[in-house]
């Protein structure tokens, strides 16, 4: 599947761009599945928002018991000053969470498949296992900031494994707020660790490394289809979507079976709903 070339640079840069991975008619079917998702979530039952800044003080139950569910979380700017959405639902949510690929068929055929399989294990990944799956919406005019964050922080393992499968549903740009990354920033330190006891979290601070700025980050233009990999320590963020189009994209996060998965990472699975790999 993968060729000598991108996976020297994988190893060199952190991540690799897969043009043409998947197909018109695989994104249709999961794009038209999510819209029903959000068709048939009720804003009374919840209308908790996601989002990367100040995370400690803004994580709710909502958030921590979607860990093993499928629900919806909001745009910070979705609501006006009395609480009320400023536009159509289907037009502020952030994003759906977080097991889809293990409850929803739609979502489930598009996440395992032998070709995922395939270049999970070229990258180094010997016994996929899936442990989050998110729907993102980066909705036009309101689209969040997704701050600069390693994956690791949230899927801590020893050592650490955490690989990222990102699909472009849409085209993304710099317009409408593509992934910047850090080619070869991978090779930092972990910065930080979000941990959970119970319904407790918390972020250790473990190394001060400066976060990139434009000077070396760069942007991940994609069309729809392309799929980007990239590594648990690579710095990246997205920035926020003000133009009138949206950018779609659905994320998986893959860690090594032969690695020790975190007793204190927050998404945790038991004997009878186990994390699974690609087949």
């Amino acid at each position: 599947m993968l060729t000598e070339s991108q996976i020297a640079q994988y190893q060199k840069e952190g991540y690799i761009i897969i043009p043409n991975f998947k197909t018109k008619e695989e994104i249709a079917a999961l794009r038209q599945r999510a819209l029903k998702i959000v068709d048939e979530f009720d804003p009374n039952t919840s209308k908790a928002i996601f989002t990367t800044q100040n995370q400690e003080n803004n994580i709710t139950n909502h958030f921590l018991n979607s860990a093993n569910t499928v629900t919806c979380f909001f745009e910070e700017e979705a609501f006006n000053d009395n609480g009320e959405l400023k536009q159509a639902k289907e037009l502020s949510i952030n994003k759906i969470g977080h097991a889809m690929h293990d409850i929803e068929p739609v979502f489930e055929a598009f996440s395992r498949t032998k070709e995922l399989d395939t270049v999970a294990k070229q990258l180094g990944l010997s016994q996929p296992q899936i442990w989050q799956s998110m729907y993102i919406f980066k909705q036009p005019g309101i689209g969040g900031e997704v701050r600069w964050h390693q994956d690791a922080t949230y899927f801590d393992s020893d050592p650490i494994s955490v690989t990222t499968f990102w699909f472009a549903l849409e085209d993304a740009t710099k317009e409408n707020g593509c992934l910047w990354a850090e080619p070869g920033g991978h090779r930092s330190p972990l910065r930080e660790l979000f941990k959970r006891e119970g319904n407790k979290i918390w972020v250790d601070k473990l190394d001060d490394t400066p976060w990139p700025d434009d000077s070396t980050a760069v942007p991940l233009e994609v069309k729809a289809g392309s799929l980007v990999c990239f590594h648990g320590l690579l710095p990246h963020y997205s920035a926020p979507n003000r133009s009138p189009i949206s950018r779609h994209a659905y994320t998986l996060h893959v860690t090594d079976g032969k690695t020790k998965y975190s007793e204190k990472n927050w998404i945790q699975r038991t004997p009878e709903f186990p994390a699974r790999g690609f087949i």
